[in-house]
């Protein structure tokens, strides 16, 4: 069964890229370019998972993430931050504010959905033996 996923990315290639490799997967992607749309697209339409850039305008990763999680409708929503942060204490950073995980770019693609849907309920990933690529 796919799941809804939403990615905040204000970088249009990386956003592209993801997008491709999600919805090849089967999964349905919602898009949002920085923080403050990412917010609205949350509540309107509650994703199964948020993926989301730490580096972005209006708000970043981060004051995202603390308006999730301060928001009934949307505080339960695992949220992986996705960045180019990649030095160690970049990653504790990450998961002690809250993050429910945390990848470095530039993302691996053959790697990528397995490293998602990791973050999803068993019933939203896809189907065992399927290729992510």
């Amino acid at each position: 069964m796919p799941a809804n996923i939403l990615v905040i990315e204000d970088n249009p290639a990386n956003m592209e890229l993801v997008r491709y490799i999600l919805t090849h997967r089967g999964h349905t992607v919602l898009m949002a370019v920085n923080g403050q749309e990412g917010l609205a697209v949350a509540q309107s339409t509650p994703p199964a998972l948020i993926v989301c850039d730490l580096q972005m305008p209006v708000l970043d990763g981060y004051q995202t993430l603390t308006a999730l999680r301060a928001d009934p409708r949307t505080a339960a929503i695992p949220v992986v931050a996705v960045t180019a942060f990649s030095m160690p204490h970049d990653r504790e950073r990450v998961i002690t504010a809250g993050f429910d995980g945390y990848l470095s770019k530039p993302i691996e693609p053959e790697l990528f959905v397995g490293q998602i849907e990791a973050y999803l309920p068993a019933a939203l990933r896809g189907p065992a033996g399927h290729p992510a690529s």
